[in-house]
């Protein structure tokens, strides 16, 4: 796992480098701005990581209402700062940005996990194996929604209900709750304008390759382009101010234009040895908890790799979630090494009996 984890966040800074350097001369008069940025916070989630793979994944249970409290105060606090291309994510403290919904991931994780070993007995209850958990999750997922942010919060729901199926939650009512949720997602994607508009351009983003379908557009000219082995590091044509956000949540595209298919299959495989990992965790978890916990930050880290290739190359519609270990972001870096930290602490405890 800690070599898995170093493996991808080298293969992802030089990443960074290659698909950033251009718009940061251009932005900033520096080619290294975002480089020297995500090293600094590679350097930080580095030590994150190497604390809490030391703190017994068992006493965050003694501070989930703390953590959950302070989680959901800074969801509320982003929703009074000043919007940034229409959407309210950031606090800022001097020149950085904290994320507050990338800290909600791994809050809501520990949440279930605790909440669902605590109710063991009780998980097959409407009330207890559903209503309970889902509602408080919820409280995050709305103060999200406000920001607006819907990318976000999918992400975490779909972890959410993840969790309750391995937690034994009954099937049915799962299945039942999951439909809803799938109602209620397409009829947020239709209330406003703007998500409509890219609902119906990532079904036929050619169509208005130059106005609503263009970032989807650019992103897939960079992936076919890329062929078999690619155009070279450093080569990429889309990301000479073509391709918005290049450097972001289309760092994929980049890849695979400049390594190829050959490189996309590398880094598919590396995330794919991660979440089998990951599940090594979990299966050898001593308690309930641990397993919950493990399969939970896995399943966080591996779904969200997902769903960011899957939107790079038009499988589902655009949002704004970043690849881990590979976009830029400090926010999404330390709260993905700090999740490698905790399972790296569950695996310390492999073979144990719970007391």
């Amino acid at each position: 796992m800690l070599t898995l984890a170093l493996v991808m966040l080298t293969i992802g800074l030089i990443s960074l480098y290659s698909a950033s350097a251009i718009h940061a001369d251009h932005i900033y008069g520096n080619p290294w701005f975002f480089m020297k940025r995500q090293l600094m916070f590679a350097i930080m989630g580095i030590g994150l990581m190497a604390g809490l793979s030391r703190i017994d994944y068992k006493m965050y249970r003694e501070y989930i209402w703390i953590i959950f409290g302070i989680t959901a105060t800074l969801l509320v606090a982003v929703l009074f700062t000043p919007a940034v291309a229409g959407v309210k994510r950031w606090i800022r403290i001097g020149s950085f940005g904290l994320q507050p919904a990338e800290f909600a991931k791994i809050t809501v994780v520990l949440f279930l996990a605790d909440y669902l070993d605590r109710k063991r007995s009780k998980i097959k209850n409407l009330r207890h194996g559903i209503v309970i958990p889902l509602a408080l999750v919820g409280i995050l997922l709305v103060l999200m929604g406000l920001a607006p942010d819907l990318g976000t919060p999918s992400l975490i729901l779909a972890v959410a209900f993840s969790i309750l199926f391995i937690g034994g939650t009954n099937w049915k009512h799962l299945s039942t709750t999951f439909g809803i949720a799938i109602v209620l997602f397409t009829l947020e994607m239709l209330r406003l304008p703007y998500r409509r508009a890219r609902l119906f351009s990532f079904l036929n983003p050619f169509e208005d390759a130059t106005g609503t379908g263009y970032q989807l557009s650019q992103s897939l000219l960079a992936v076919g382009s890329g062929g078999l082995f690619g155009n070279g590091l450093g080569a990429s044509k889309i990301k000479l101010l073509y391709l918005p956000a290049a450097h972001t949540d289309f760092i994929f595209s980049i890849i695979c234009e400049e390594g190829g298919l050959l490189a996309a299959a590398v880094i598919l495989g590396l995330f794919a040895a991660f979440a089998a990992r990951g599940v090594r965790i979990a299966r050898r978890a001593p308690d309930l908890y641990g397993t919950l916990l493990a399969a939970g930050l896995s399943i966080l880290i591996a779904a969200q790799a997902f769903f960011n290739v899957a939107m790079a190359i038009g499988l589902i519609p655009t949002k704004g979630l970043p690849l881990p270990f590979f976009s830029y972001g400090g926010s999404s870096l330390l709260v993905t090494l700090a999740a490698v930290g905790i399972l790296l602490n569950i695996s310390r405890h492999a073979g144990e009996r719970s007391r």
